[in-house]
């Protein structure tokens, strides 16, 4: 049987899984557990046709041990507090586990965009805003959104604007959402984050010989099979770094169907296929499976859920054929599903972690807003000259003609150099030490080593505070 519990249950499941290895008081626990603060609203909106629609959203602050809190808005029908919750409190352990010094916070609003035009879904998020900001949740030192599923860079800049306009006189007013477009003071990168950090992740577990050979892999990601369900910003992004790095995408699954080709598939081809066709089905890219989650089930070496929650259960989880799952979505395993993986040998990298590539390069957008400069301007120059000097000195070194160096087309790192070598240092690093921490503590698995580890964090916060023993 598949698991009834909530999204947000199974978020505390996995807390109080891990929490069973930390000395902490129970009721300090109980506080890393639930949110600080959630605010349901509803309000009208009138739509193109002349009727009022009354719209139903919310925003949840998992954790206010560190200030501003940090997290996505989505729009997408269906969307609960239960759902806008645990979503909070995956943030806060993923702000935790990769060093960025925000508390836990996310957002939804009950409306499916695909079907509105752009003047409705520009009343509805300007007038989501402004009641974020009436209760005093959402400014850059309390409570900074940033894109999810369903909302983007033009929502973030309709958001940035009201802000604005209803905040008279706040400075570096920028830094209230991130995930801007650039010319709006967002930074480069960032729509390609979190698909780069989960191929950079993937990357690193993959890397340690011990490891991969005890899933009967040889180390590293060259030649690796991968299958990626949702080609959305986050699959799309983790296949094209995936396949820079040497793996080969064999399959990609959207809600109605998949493609599957053991000789790799083209992903831009295939992309667009699916956009132009409304499916993958008969598309000359791959074979078409038309089981949505069928495309799980393929035979590979990685398999990455980049789509939504829950979509291996204890009812699929023994069908799996991977040796690798790389958590690209938030909560794509549900704990039931996740014992059997762990039963059978197969390694999950954690959400956590894995896709915390986007909250890390919103916090550089962050960064860049509060502090009025861009990360090149700088340094840019001084690194230029840097090499520019090096290459002189090897010249004179090698006895070399330095009039004969194509020196002149050397340049300087550009902001999304830096924020790329940023991204992918904070990933190697973080999964680092969530490797020692599993090992060292003899945690079961990446996972709860992952959400121990956050968890400890957290906890150290609030007993420095004073606020517990």
């Amino acid at each position: 049987m598949s698991s009834q519990r909530s999204f947000f249950e199974d978020v505390l499941l996995f807390i109080d899984r891990a929490g069973s290895y930390l000395d902490y008081h129970p009721k300090l626990l109980e506080q890393v557990k639930f949110c600080n603060s959630s605010l349901l609203i509803r309000f009208p909106v009138r739509m193109d046709n002349g009727d009022i629609n009354v719209v139903e959203a919310f925003r949840a602050e998992h954790s206010h041990h560190r200030l501003p809190c940090k997290g996505g808005i989505r729009f997408a029908p269906g969307v609960s507090m239960d759902e806008t919750m645990a979503l909070a409190a995956l943030m806060s352990l993923k702000c935790a586990l990769v060093d960025v010094p925000f508390g836990g916070a996310k957002g939804a609003v009950n409306i499916d965009p695909k079907i509105l035009s752009d003047g409705e879904r520009e009343r509805i998020t300007r007038r989501y805003t402004a009641e974020l900001i009436k209760k005093d949740f959402i400014g850059p030192e309390i409570d900074v959104p940033a894109p999810d599923y369903g909302t983007g860079a033009q929502e973030m800049a309709w958001i940035c604007d009201t802000y604005k306009q209803l905040c008279k006189g706040v400075p570096n007013y920028h830094a209230c959402v991130t995930g801007k477009p650039l010319d709006l003071h967002g930074i480069p990168g960032r729509s390609e984050a979190t698909g780069q950090g989960v191929a950079f992740g993937i990357r690193e577990a993959l890397a340690i010989d011990e490891d991969a050979r005890a899933l009967g892999l040889t180390p590293g990601i060259s030649g690796k099979r991968v299958v990626i369900q949702g080609l959305g910003k986050v699959g799309y992004h983790a296949a094209q770094c995936l396949q820079r790095l040497g793996a080969s995408i064999v399959g990609v699954g959207e809600y109605n169907g998949g493609l599957y080709d053991e000789n790799g598939i083209d992903i831009d081809a295939a992309l667009e296929w699916f956009r132009s066709h409304g499916s993958f089905e008969g598309s000359d890219h791959g074979i078409f499976i038309a089981e949505p989650t069928a495309i799980l089930e393929q035979d590979c070496d990685v398999l990455v859920p980049a789509a939504l929650e829950h979509v291996i259960t204890s009812d699929n989880a023994g069908r799996i054929q991977a040796k690798v799952i790389g958590e690209g979505a938030n909560g794509p395993v549900t704990p039931d599903g996740d014992s059997v993986l762990r039963d059978r040998g197969i390694m999950v990298i954690p959400d956590v972690y894995l896709n915390a590539g986007g909250v890390t390069v919103s916090y550089f957008e962050w960064l860049k807003n509060r502090n009025r400069v861009s990360f090149e301007r700088m340094n840019s120059r001084y690194f230029l000259n840097m090499q520019k000097d090096l290459m002189r000195q090897f010249a004179i070194t090698a006895g070399l003609d330095q009039e004969a160096l194509d020196i002149d087309h050397l340049r300087g790192p550009s902001e999304l150099d830096f924020v790329n070598a940023a991204l992918e240092d904070t990933m190697v690093r973080s999964y680092a030490k969530i490797r020692a921490y599993w090992k060292d503590n003899d945690c079961p698995d990446l996972r709860t080593a992952a959400f121990a580890s956050a968890i400890d964090k957290i906890a150290s916060t609030y007993q420095t505070l004073g606020i517990f023993p």
